[in-house]
């Protein structure tokens, strides 16, 4: 058996155990009592048939609550044209580049247009290639049971991300018309290519570590990372394309006639039509009620690329964020936005209301956590990056819904989603503001040192 089998075998050794606690576990007496506890009645008998037969979901819709939104807003941002990320986990990117898109066409008096999220796409993968690779070699003289080291062989990449990845892209790739590499099959349902790439970078890590562990040159650590990251290219290149180093635009105005048409380079396209700070005039805000607010946090791993930034962000009371938002809106600038979009979402109408769903009086039982109990729990986390693009204030200027952008293609709300004041409250977590919609005194926290979070941290 050689020397790394033996210490993961050895590490699994060193583990404790739970200590048994006696009379815990389920014995006949208290299975007695569960049985006798269950008292089913007429009603229950309905439901139980259902239940058996109906899907959940169906059975616990509020139809009191179906009637109850419309889709009229006090303050909307312009927007043209509804993307579809397909099945892939890029909403992170679509988002983003939605996000900018708007500002471009605004900017530029631009009719239509939409950015490649696929140019983009690759590179976010390579450089996520190259993270892990490198993150191996810098954790090399750590045992494989360290927990910094098992997440990152856990998670060697993923299509998922979040701004601070987005704005290390843009900024070093620069971004090209979707006409210039457009989708492929891979591209848009992404789960087998990321698959095949993650069992190469766990293979490839294992080669790493055994190299640093014979104690090879850090020249050659470096040449056969090199080696393993041109596979990686090849992996993608062959699925996604080659992307363009540089590409002919025609741009059009709103007539269809002919403006312009120039030779550009991703990022000259990007210095001429938007030409945005990412990183200086962008900060990300986050409500997460089991951390102290009016603190800077920064979560270890959690960004794109090797030399990047990791997601660094300020935690504030929900209450503060939309005031920030709502500025933003009123100043006609989308935002980049994330939250936990499962929950309570009805797709036939595109609404995200807590009172969709009445699953307590279907199962008879409560479900009692708040926001931050669910955070705790792992029941909730921000799982979808949306734009927040407008409000509804009513007569006080209190908000009472808010709509986003989505990237599910066209469906309800011509492919937007509608959420309720309260859900915004329960399942809001990232946003992406402007400094400019933020108060001064808020902008003076960012010179704090962000704590530092894990990369394993619920929040991540």
């Amino acid at each position: 058996m050689n020397r790394f089998l033996l210490s993961l075998f050895a590490g699994a050794l060193a583990l404790p155990l739970f200590a048994v606690t006696p009379g815990g576990g389920i014995d006949d007496a208290m299975m007695a009592r569960l049985r006798s506890s269950y008292k089913s009645t007429p009603a229950d008998k309905a439901i139980s048939n259902a239940l058996r037969s109906s899907d959940i979901e169906v059975l616990a819709v509020n139809a009191d609550n179906k009637n109850l939104i419309d889709d009229n807003f006090s303050h909307r941002v312009k927007s043209k044209g509804i993307t579809d990320q397909k099945s892939s986990g890029r909403c992170w990117l679509f988002t983003g580049l939605n996000v900018l898109r708007s500002q471009m066409m605004a900017a530029n008096d631009i009719p239509e247009l939409e950015l490649s999220q696929n140019y983009n796409f690759f590179f976010d993968q390579l450089e996520k290639a190259n993270l892990f690779l490198q993150s191996v070699i810098d954790t090399s003289n750590l045992p494989f049971a360290d927990k910094t080291v098992e997440w990152l062989f856990r998670h060697p990449l993923s299509d998922g991300g979040q701004f601070t990845g987005l704005s290390d892209n843009l900024l070093k790739y620069g971004v090209v018309p979707k006409s210039a590499m457009v989708e492929t099959f891979s591209s848009s349902k992404t789960s087998a290519l990321s698959r095949h790439i993650a069992r190469k970078l766990r293979e490839d890590g294992l080669k790493l570590r055994k190299m640093k562990a014979e104690k090879a040159s850090a020249k050659a650590v470096q040449t056969e990372k090199e080696a393993m990251l041109s596979e990686v290219y090849r992996m993608l290149a062959l699925t996604l394309g080659v992307p363009p180093t540089e590409f002919t635009w025609t741009r059009k105005d709103k007539d269809g006639k002919i403006v312009s048409s120039k030779t550009y380079t991703p990022q000259q396209f990007y210095k001429e039509f938007a030409g945005n700070n990412l990183k200086d005039d962008y900060v990300m805000l986050m409500n997460d009620p089991t951390r102290e607010y009016y603190k800077l946090y920064e979560i270890d791993l959690d960004r794109h690329t090797y030399d990047g930034e990791n997601w660094t962000y300020l935690n504030l009371p929900v209450e503060e964020i939309k005031e920030m938002a709502i500025a933003s809106i009123k100043d006609n600038n989308m935002m980049y936005f994330s939250c936990d979009v499962g929950k309570f979402l009805d797709r036939s109408r595109g609404i995200l209301d807590p009172a969709n769903f009445d699953y307590e009086s279907l199962f008879g039982v409560s479900f009692g956590m708040d926001k931050a109990d669910r955070i705790r729990t792992f029941d909730s986390a921000s799982s979808h990056a949306m734009t927040l693009m407008a409000v509804d204030l009513d007569a006080d200027g209190k908000p009472t819904k808010w709509m986003v952008e989505n990237s599910w293609g066209p469906g309800a709300n011509d492919g937007h989603l509608i959420m309720t004041d309260r859900w915004f409250d329960e399942y809001m977590f990232r946003l992406v503001v402007n400094k400019k919609y933020v108060p001064a005194k808020l902008l003076d926290l960012l010179r704090q040192k962000p704590l530092p979070l894990p990369a394993w941290d619920p929040m991540y």
